[in-house]
């Protein structure tokens, strides 16, 4: 005997209906590239993948809808929870302040609050993790690859230029 299908999830409707709506943005957004002049027009290929993103979005959500709602998760529970929430609103947090700060306070401020919070461990310990994990991400990135990062309150060049003034 086949098993029931399973329930609709807590919020698999509202996330389906939004992923309408961005596929439907997007079609709209590459219609305006270059509307439907050719199959090589510029837009061609970028219209075709948003029209097959919708068509899949709309089976997606009549799917969704013929599922009976499932009353033993909740979204705050099992979908989603504080450590989630705080994640996102961190990443958001780095992004928003990663041009005036720049990399390296933004980062080892991030890494700090998000080790404190994620592992319960000591201040101390969070911060040293924290500034070791950047220092050795900007020595690799910023003085051996030589990736240009956000500059921000840290005087970068400065430092830059007393480490190559040791060799």
């Amino acid at each position: 005997m086949p098993e029931p299908a399973p329930g609709r999830r807590p919020g698999e409707l509202v996330f389906n209906i939004a992923i309408l709506l961005a596929s439907l943005f997007l079609l709209y957004s590459a219609y305006g590239i270059s509307g439907f002049e050719a199959l090589s027009a510029p837009g061609a290929v970028p219209m075709a993948t948003t029209a097959i993103m919708s068509v899949c979005a709309i089976i997606i959500l009549r799917d969704s809808l013929r599922k009976r709602s499932d009353t033993a998760q909740t979204v705050g529970r099992d979908i989603l929870p504080l450590s989630v929430i705080v994640t996102i609103a961190m990443i958001a947090g780095y992004a928003l302040a990663l041009r005036p700060l720049g990399f390296l306070p933004t980062s080892v401020l991030f890494l700090l609050i998000m080790a404190r919070f994620l592992s319960k461990r000591s201040w101390g310990f969070c911060l040293a993790v924290s500034v070791g994990t950047v220092l050795v991400i900007w020595i690799i990135f910023r003085l051996i690859f030589s990736v240009l990062m956000p500059q921000g309150i840290v005087p970068e060049g400065r430092i830059i230029s007393a480490i190559s003034s040791l060799f």
